[in-house]
């Protein structure tokens, strides 16, 4: 029983270790990334941010890419999850298409990292838009518009053309709020949402 107990420990241990390690890459990557841009950054950018030796670095993450890939996977988790949650309350069309447009702009002003993170590398972003996470939050969106429309809250329409289009214009948006001295998450969530609510009503007319 001492053994095992021992041994269970250890196990322990060295399971908290590698956590440690590979959320310090993650964040040492996010402010590299962030401050200078991914395609400027290198590997050793992003080890001189840590404790840890370069050949730890190996053992986490086979180069960058997988490194963006998993901070794209966590931030696109979280704000899949906001927008889902703020969307899925609408009881509207209008409350449908707004709220979760704004849980998504406000999302991305809470956090400064994240802002500059997204801000700072947008084409590389636009690129990786086949990555799950991201195809994801447009199946997910599309799922969303089926029920909409079973319940009779939103007109019939084409939902594949329509996720894809609010998922993508959602990003561009997001991307020019980002670029502004003083990012304004009401007048972005204005200006999509009334594209959006007066193409779906029209579908009803």
């Amino acid at each position: 029983m001492t053994s095992l107990g021992v041994g269970g420990a250890d196990i322990g241990k060295r399971e908290r270790t590698k956590q440690a390690n590979r959320a310090a890459i993650l964040e040492a990557a996010r402010d590299v990334f962030a401050e200078i841009g991914f395609g400027a950054a290198s590997v050793r950018d992003i080890v001189r941010r840590t404790d840890l030796a370069t050949g730890t670095f190996y053992n986490y993450f086979p180069d960058k890419e997988s490194v963006l890939g998993a901070l794209l996977d966590e931030t696109a988790g979280e704000a899949r999850e906001r927008v889902r949650a703020a969307r899925r309350g609408g009881t509207t069309l209008d409350a449908f298409v707004r709220d979760g447009f704004r849980a998504y702009f406000r999302f991305l002003i809470e956090d400064r990292r994240t802002s500059e993170l997204l801000s700072r590398n947008a084409g590389t972003i636009r690129a990786l838009f086949d990555e799950p996470s991201l195809v994801a939050g447009v199946e997910e969106l599309a799922e969303d518009l089926r029920a909409g429309i079973a319940a009779g809250l939103i007109p019939d329409h084409d939902v594949e053309y329509m996720a894809a289009s609010m998922v993508g214009a959602a990003f561009e948006i997001g991307a020019r709020m980002l670029d502004g001295q003083e990012p304004d998450p009401e007048r972005a969530t204005a200006f999509i949402s009334e594209l959006f609510i007066a193409g779906l009503r029209a579908r009803a007319s």
